[in-house]
């Protein structure tokens, strides 16, 4: 080794010879250690292995798998609700015109509206049917009959046979009829008509022994060339007499709609589409109390313009008033053809605001509009969820948007329920709940039917005439809640295909089931009574109240019919709840009677009723199968 200064060092021989020592004595050591570890690993393992020869074996014991208890679910029995077509039975010769002569203007599409309501006050269900009527410049050889009634009203003889008194009673009018609406408007204790037309509407009011056109009087004709079509009445500020609302469609002319050339594949000509059209917005005739009414739609908040044209935006085919926050005040539900729905909330001073969107209820799911028809509202469940049907346009669907109470808060469950992919190819038309076995739980009914009557030429899957459709439901404890029934439960005549558009149901034959009538366009209605044989019980009400008079500022007050009025019954199975309120499904009103069914219940052990006013009337330990006359001033008038 070479040091900085290059002299060389030479290493001392008495350190090399230590350094061989010291190595010889670490060698010596490492072996004895090796020797020694050795010795002792083969102790150790020979005493392991004794110990474990000498250990008992461990027995494995087997642990059953813990399976969660099985679930026990109700066999579903589907229940046999057969209906008759009697129509012809009935003495039901009506036969709907629209005026169809080959050029395929939309209003024929619409078809009529139908209503049953008690006109002659003698306790059962008579029957208003609304039509149309020729084109003027239809070639007078193609006409059905020169001045032909556009509407027909027959008499019930409280059997379910009906007599034509459309003459008698005044009402030989003709007019392009759509929808009507019935209701006391003056509190005089006769139901009172108006009937919804493409142009003028008209007002007829009940004088007993006639029907009297005072349209013009009481102010609520509309403006010219209107198109209006699901109308009802409702006491929205609460005064005590019946105010009236008027959905609108389309701002249409003839001469606008031949020139849009809609036409199928083939060049066939075909019936517009209400995209092209511009909405129009419903009409709001507050009533004055001495028989004529005033005009506050602007006022009242319900015109709603397109943010997009600057146009109405309304294109209103269904209707229906429902307290949806239990505020004592009816709110307005709407459905719009393509377009959004609207919910106009009542602020309790004689305006609305729009919330649909807020609530849910505007859209689909996917946020689109769609073409909704008719619609119904009700607690369906027998709970606080509130349940709103809307019938819908082919291939979208029958909604179902529920909320958990008065929170105004909807979320549409037809098709997690099963109610969507059951009706995704039906166009509906005519939507309503009701209790067809009369078992506690409300069913569904919808009248579907098509516009195009080439429609098969270019969708296979689609027809013009299509069958109507009961939902029967089997309770919220199954994930399908609403099951339809074939023809083998509801009989031939109900499944019978026909073009459905308004529907209706009443007690025609006062044996306390719910019987049907489903209009058409362009042919005949179809009545069918129901012959459910489950011997299931029920009870029905009829409600009224006598009007305090001339109202004090914010008094409130109800109406003769108590139109708005909640009815509330408790039996061991639990509670049921209906709306008085007869505007519903699409351009047509039910019987005002309220019918629940009660299962194999003989016995409501409380009714509770909320009149429009606010007063509450309780009632105990009424029997079933029977129809109560309920007075608000009185009680229980007829037991």
């Amino acid at each position: 080794m070479t040091d900085q200064n290059n002299t060389d060092l030479e290493l001392d021989p008495n350190l090399e010879e230590e350094t061989e020592q010291n190595d010889e004595s670490i060698g010596r050591a490492f072996w004895y250690s090796l020797s020694v570890m050795l010795v002792l690993a083969v102790i150790g393992g020979t005493v392991f292995l004794v110990n474990q020869l000498n250990e008992p074996e461990t027995v494995v014991k087997e642990t059953p798998l813990s399976l969660p208890e099985k679930r026990e679910v109700e066999e579903i029995i589907l229940p046999k609700i057969p209906f008759k077509d009697i129509t012809e039975e009935a003495g039901i010769a009506f036969v709907h015109n629209n005026g169809a002569a080959g050029e395929k203007l939309l209003p024929e599409t619409m078809g009529g509206g139908a209503a049953f309501f008690d006109y002659d006050s003698d306790g059962d269900q008579d029957l208003l049917l609304v039509g149309s009527t020729d084109w003027p410049w239809t070639d007078s050889s193609r006409k059905v009959k020169p001045d032909a009634s556009s509407l027909a009203l027959y008499q019930n003889d409280g059997t379910g046979k009906f007599k034509d008194v459309t003459e008698d009673m005044g009402l030989d009018v003709s007019m392009y009829g759509m929808g009507v609406a019935c209701g006391d408007y003056n509190n005089d204790g006769l139901v009172d008509l108006f009937v919804s037309c493409l142009e003028s509407n008209y007002l007829f009011k009940n004088e007993g022994n006639r029907f009297v056109d005072v349209t013009s009087q009481a102010g609520v004709g509309g403006p010219d060339k209107l198109w209006s079509t699901s109308c009802g009445w409702f006491d929205y500020d609460r005064d005590g007499d019946l105010d009236l609302l008027v959905c609108n469609y389309v701002d249409w002319t003839p001469a606008y709609d031949r020139a849009q050339n809609f036409t199928l594949k083939g060049g066939i000509r075909a019936y517009g589409r209400p995209q092209n059209f511009n909405g129009v917005n419903p009409l709001l005739y507050e009533n004055l109390g001495n028989g004529t009414f005033q005009e506050r739609s602007e006022q009242a908040g319900l015109k709603i313009i397109s943010p997009g044209t600057g146009v109405p935006l309304a294109k209103s085919l269904g209707l229906h008033f429902y307290d949806f926050d239990q505020d004592g005040y009816l709110d307005v539900f709407i459905t719009n053809d393509t377009v959004q729905n609207l919910l106009f909330h009542n602020q309790q001073d004689g305006t609305f605001k729009e919330v649909a969107a807020l609530s849910g209820v505007a859209f689909d799911m996917d946020g689109n509009a769609r073409g909704a028809m008719g619609v119904d509202i009700a607690a369906f469940r027998n709970d606080e969820t509130l349940g709103i049907a809307i019938g819908n346009f082919a291939n979208e669907m029958t909604a179902l948007y529920t909320s958990p109470g008065k929170e105004m808060q909807f979320i549409d469950e037809a098709v997690s329920n099963g109610l969507g992919p059951q009706t995704r190819m039906a166009l509906t038309f005519g939507v309503f709940f009701f209790d067809a076995d009369l078992d506690g739980r409300l069913d569904l009914f919808s009248a579907n039917g098509h516009l195009e009557e080439d429609i098969n030429i270019v969708q296979e899957r689609q027809h013009y005439e299509q069958s109507p459709q009961l939902f029967w439901n089997c309770g919220a404890q199954h994930a399908t809640e609403f099951l339809p029934l074939g023809e083998a439960l509801v009989g031939s005549d109900f499944v019978k295909p026909l073009v459905g558009r308004g529907a209706t149901f009443a007690d025609i034959d006062a044996d306390g089931d719910l019987d049907l009538l489903i209009m058409t366009t362009g042919n005949k209605p179809r009545l069918l009574r129901n012959e459910q044989a489950t011997g299931n019980h029920w009870v029905r009400f009829r409600l009224s109240s006598t009007p305090a008079g001339d109202q004090k500022p914010n008094q409130r007050a109800s109406n003769h019919d108590a139109l708005g009025a909640e009815v509330r019954i408790k039996t061991k199975t639990g509670t049921q709840s209906r709306l008085l309120m007869p505007t519903r499904s699409y351009i047509s009103q039910t019987e005002l009677p309220v019918t629940f069914g009660l299962g194999t219940e003989t016995e409501i052990q409380s009714v509770n009723i909320q009149w429009p006013s606010g007063k509450v009337t309780t009632l105990e330990n009424l029997k079933a199968d029977k129809l109560y006359q309920i007075s608000e001033q009185d009680g229980l008038v007829d037991k």
